[in-house]
């Protein structure tokens, strides 16, 4: 049994935060003592942790200023190994590591691609976390561990990172018996009593997601009986009810908010859109793919084309082309549901929790890779 850490700043509602929350329940399952601290606290995922993982809240007032309690608590617990989630904690956790003399022992990762997020966030600390990541991470012991290759390959295009301070490892995004699970019922009316075919999307409404352009291309879809459901919350929601008003759909055009059971919602729908401007790897591109319904993506930085094995599994369309995203979906919507339903759910296997923890557990403790 190894004694393990991870370190995040709180578990919210993001991918990042939900990968790590069930990254720590799956290392539990792999007979590892695994605890999860979080340098603020608190968070939507805080709630369904596994109660085997141990939950250390060191309620920070700002993420920043965790470095002396984090080093504190590392000093006074040893670990195997240690591992940080997104830059300016990677940072944060880089420092107090070194104050605490556990440098050594701790890994950081990059959840999304590194040259697109460092320009998301405008606060001034976080933007400072970026401009000095990539040079920590060049005099780090240990590599970072990237959620994909595309995202490995950016770090090294984009920084001063190098290959030898990059390794891979996937997301845990499913259960190893999601094949046999039956998914539960919706809970959208529109999921629940449908008159007609429904697509659904899911995301922060951010630029990044690309909804705007999902939004252009359902529009201009010729059946007026499809409609659209884009769960998630977020500062767009305004500007993209006030895009679907302006072309016409506002009737057909549903923002719900988030979704506990994003994959219940997913199974019951016609089609699954990923129109996002980049990720890293888009956990619910493969929750789709692990439902059998149909699904389109942009040819995003980074994730999609590795996923859907360059367009041979699901559409691949361009980055903010409506016209295309158009296209694949009604492509998608006249195809029979159940062509290349297999090779969908296969393709999603790969990040089944046993295999991805084999993958981090590698990159943790110097095994050798899977």
């Amino acid at each position: 049994m190894k004694k393990l850490l991870i370190i995040l700043h709180d578990l919210s509602a993001g991918g990042a935060e939900k990968m790590m929350a069930r990254l720590a329940s799956a290392l539990v399952d792999a007979g590892n003592d695994v605890t999860l601290l979080m340098l603020t606290g608190g968070g939507l995922h805080a709630a369904h942790l596994d109660p085997r993982v141990k939950k250390v809240e060191l309620h920070s007032p700002r993420t920043v200023r965790a470095v002396p309690a984090l080093a504190r608590f590392l000093r006074a617990n040893r670990f195997d190994a240690q591992l940080a989630a997104l830059t300016h904690v990677n940072v944060v956790a880089i420092v107090a590591a070194l104050l605490s003399g556990t440098l050594a022992r701790l890994h950081v990762s990059e959840r999304n691609a590194f040259s697109h997020d460092k320009h998301v966030n405008p606060d001034f600390m976080v933007r400072l976390a970026y401009l000095v990541a990539p040079l920590l991470y060049r005099l780090i012991p240990n590599p970072v561990i990237c959620v994909s290759q595309g995202v490995a390959q950016d770090l090294i295009n984009t920084t001063i990172a190098r290959r030898q301070d990059v390794t891979i490892a996937d997301n845990p995004v499913l259960d190893d018996d999601f094949r046999n699970k039956q998914p539960e019922r919706p809970s959208h009316r529109w999921l629940l009593k449908k008159s007609g075919r429904v697509i659904v999307a899911v995301g922060r409404l951010a630029p990044q997601k690309g909804f705007d352009t999902l939004i252009s291309a359902f529009a201009s879809l010729p059946d007026a009986n499809i409609r659209l459901i884009i769960f998630g919350e977020g500062t767009l929601r305004e500007q993209l009810q006030n895009l679907a008003r302006t072309l016409g759909v506002a009737d057909r055009v549903d923002l719900p908010g988030y979704t506990n059971d994003p994959l219940a919602e997913v199974a019951a729908a016609d089609c699954f859109v990923l129109s996002s401007r980049f990720e890293g790897s888009p956990n619910a591109l493969v929750e789709a793919l692990s439902t059998g319904t149909p699904v389109v993506s942009t040819r995003c930085p980074h994730g999609p084309q590795d996923i859907l094995i360059g367009g041979l599994v699901a559409p691949l369309v361009a980055v903010d082309d409506p016209v295309a995203l158009a296209q694949a979906i009604a492509l998608q919507l006249s195809t029979s549901r159940d062509l290349q339903r297999q090779s969908r759910i296969n393709a999603a296997a790969r990040f089944m929790n046993a295999c991805a923890v084999e993958t981090y557990l590698a990159a943790l403790l110097r095994r050798p890779s899977p």
